[in-house]
């Protein structure tokens, strides 16, 4: 785990961000109901935190993932689209909920890598699941995939919970990228 400090202790900013920068967003901010996105929002209250753990959080999988895929050229291509989506979910930000001006094309861009950065995210599971060979990890590869398609589902089904679908599918999808590429790390000693 001492490898992967800079991943753990980004990935816990980022979660201490999108359940503390609530507390001082705009009003009517609700943990329940807003995604991490509108944390980032154009015009939202220190906005710059939450797209900021986005880029952060981009680059350092992106970093770990260029080492960690180097023998699977697939799920490199993957880890780079997702790493890079994300970063774009960053800086391309979410129009404003407070009701001001929008630049519509931030907002435009912003969906377009959101978008992106779930199926990514997806298909770095799926090809996972093909590489790893022993079945717990192959299926926990196989429903983290399936969890990345049915959460954004149910947080258009569900929209007063969206926010917290959306938290805990961030904390799973990026536990389990920590697991993963520990154990392509094994994969490759065996």
């Amino acid at each position: 785990m001492k490898a992967y400090k800079p991943y753990i202790i980004l990935f816990s900013l980022f979660i201490l961000i999108s359940f503390l920068l609530p507390l001082f967003s705009f009003e009517g901010y609700s943990i329940l109901q807003n995604t991490t996105s509108h944390l980032g929002a154009q015009k939202a209250p220190l906005n710059w935190l939450m797209n900021g753990s986005f880029i952060a959080l981009g680059i350092v999988t992106f970093v770990y993932g260029k080492t960690k895929t180097e023998n699977y050229p697939i799920a490199k291509i993957m880890i780079y689209f997702f790493s890079f989506s994300l970063i774009g979910v960053g800086l391309f930000t979410h129009r404003p909920l407070t009701g001001e001006p929008a630049n519509l094309t931030l907002d435009v861009f912003h969906s377009v890598f959101a978008t992106a950065t779930g199926f990514s995210f997806s298909f770095f599971a799926l090809v996972l699941f093909y590489i790893f060979v022993k079945p717990f990890d192959k299926y926990l590869a196989l429903t983290l995939a399936l969890a990345a398609i049915i959460i954004p589902i149910n947080m258009s089904l569900f929209p007063a919970i969206q926010g917290l679908l959306q938290r805990f599918m961030f904390i799973i999808a990026f536990s389990w990228i920590l697991y993963a590429f520990q154990r392509l790390d094994q994969l490759e000693n065996e």
